[in-house]
């Protein structure tokens, strides 16, 4: 299945995507619709529950599958992928396996999506310094910005591959590669570019994505990425039979961890959730990720010149092709945003309704690789 298939057969798109027999769905950084493969993958796996042993419908060597998928995704090695579901999750367990000691300190971005504020923020009862990133404009993160807040005391920045309302994309690379040369850590939430554009983690040491949003998966079915050399020193901060060594299930006397990213994975895995994860990440791997890529700039290019042609403010207007994404987010000053979302909402046109720290609402728009030309123009007739 090709992208200009999808776009040119409205069959074939209603097929795959049954959602948009119902509405115009421009709400993927939010939580999205599944598509028919993913909703088959969790009903086959369930109806095969009923009849056998759970983890007879999902076994082990389809597990292996979704990990290395993962792995594809990310440009990683299957032994760096862990299963830990929500993305809040895996970024607690990196906050909270870290060693590190009073007087150290960590960077963050104050308006992150909080999943990716709040893990960081609670480690100062630990005595640990937050330093909250300075930038000049909202969600505008630029190296130099990042690079020049860190110091010698700074063990880790913790930022995401994509600012949730400004759509403003990082320079993953460009980032990483300084932080490595100063011997820090580089922690990504990387919900919002995942199954979207090319989330590299040749610079990265950590990284966390739910796939409840861009890669069209199940909500608690996450990814946490660890390099091989970070998992030396991040602890596993749960214990259990599957990341423990136990023989038979008899428990031992020391805690021996698995040698590779399943330490941090206790228990039983979400399999329902993975066997629509890995539907998911196949159908996107089908598309290609580098084409879904450029189409989300096709369609924010366009989007862009017809919201300002209706007197709307976009936020990051302005960004360079390195720093633009699926994700554009605009408002008219004086207008009720909130009412302009409640109309489209009627009009069936899902989009999300967001606001800054100042209390400035605007609308978000986040369109995937299936929505048509067609649909975008349905969203501006409602405007």
């Amino acid at each position: 299945m090709t992208i200009p298939e999808v776009l040119a057969n409205e069959e074939l798109r209603r097929h795959e995507f049954p959602v948009t027999a119902e509405q115009t769905f421009l709400a993927h950084a939010a939580v999205c619709p599944l598509p028919r493969r993913v909703a088959e993958a969790v009903r086959q796996y369930a109806a095969g529950a009923m009849l056998a042993e759970q983890e007879e419908s999902f076994p082990a060597a389809s597990v292996r599958r979704a990990r290395e998928m993962a792995a594809r995704l990310l440009c990683a090695k299957p032994e760096e992928i862990a299963f830990v579901g929500p993305t809040s999750l895996a970024l607690s367990f990196v906050a909270r396996g870290l060693p590190l000691r009073k007087g150290d300190n960590i960077l963050a971005y104050f308006d992150d999506y909080p999943s990716n504020v709040y893990p960081w923020m609670a480690l100062a009862e630990k005595g640990i310094e937050v330093r909250l990133l300075n930038t000049r404009d909202y969600g505008r993160i630029r190296p130099i910005d990042v690079i020049g807040q860190t110091d010698e005391q700074t063990r880790l920045v913790a930022l995401a591959s994509n600012h949730f309302i400004a759509g403003w994309r990082l320079e993953l690379d460009t980032i990483g590669k300084a932080l490595h040369k100063r011997n820090i850590l580089f922690c990504v939430d990387g919900i919002q570019t995942l199954g979207a554009f090319p989330t590299g983690v040749e610079h990265v040491d950590f990284l966390a994505a739910d796939a409840h949003k861009w890669l069209l998966g199940p909500c608690g079915a996450g990814i946490l990425y660890a390099r091989q050399s970070a998992q030396e020193i991040l602890r596993p901060m749960v214990q259990g039979w599957h990341n423990v060594r136990c023989p038979g299930f008899v428990a031992q006397e020391n805690l021996v961890y698995r040698t590779d990213a399943r330490r941090y994975e206790a228990g039983t895995a979400n399999l329902a959730g993975i066997a629509g994860l890995a539907a998911g990440m196949e159908l996107l791997l089908e598309a290609g990720i580098e084409n879904i890529a450029q189409e989300l700039l096709r369609k924010r290019a366009w989007l862009l010149a017809a919201l300002r042609e209706k007197g709307f403010t976009v936020l990051q207007a302005d960004a360079p092709a390195p720093n633009a994404s699926g994700i554009l987010s605009f408002f008219r000053p004086g207008a009720d945003m909130a009412a302009l979302h409640q109309k489209l909402a009627a009009a069936r046109v899902q989009v999300s309704l967001r606001a800054d720290r100042k209390g400035q609402n605007y609308i978000r728009v986040s369109p995937h690789f299936y929505n048509t030309d067609a649909e975008l123009r349905r969203l501006l007739e409602n405007l």
